[in-house]
């Protein structure tokens, strides 16, 4: 591994989770589980996650914004899968190199067929994306 892909112990409370191969691939990503049943996650923002400015791709904060609304959702449904069917984001600030970015997410309504979710990530007090989106649950569970 090059020296510029080393990541650092991730913040206090925070393991490597592990998903499909897309995100496995695009990782890694982390997560903590909250006393208060909150779920957060991280990820460290690696050369490879950036565009040719140097911040975090546009794609690679999408790609963490979906995870994180994703999750909410799981949690919100009893583990159900869910796919996404609407994705609005907002990029605030830029997500840079060397910094663990932090993103979290809540189900603001639900109805019979759509989850209805917002989450926000941010690095520090710096918010750098917030989003809405809306996700069909399936019928299966996730592991």
């Amino acid at each position: 591994m090059a020296d510029d892909e080393v990541i650092p112990p991730p913040p206090e409370g925070f393991s490597h989770s592990p998903r499909g191969p897309y995100t496995t691939h695009n990782g890694p990503m982390f997560h903590r589980n909250n006393a208060d049943g909150t779920y957060e996650h991280a990820f460290f923002v690696l050369p490879r996650h950036c565009n040719g400015m140097g911040f975090a791709h546009g794609g690679m904060i999408a790609t963490f914004m979906d995870g994180v609304l994703a999750r909410a959702v799981h949690g919100a449904t009893g583990g159900h899968a869910a796919v996404t069917v609407h994705l609005s984001l907002d990029y605030l600030s830029a997500g840079r190199r060397g910094e663990w970015l932090f993103g979290d997410g809540r189900v603001t309504r639900e109805t019979r067929d759509l989850v209805f979710v917002e989450g926000r990530i941010h690095a520090g007090e710096r918010d750098v994306a917030r989003a809405t989106a809306i996700f069909k649950p399936l019928r299966r569970k996730m592991p």
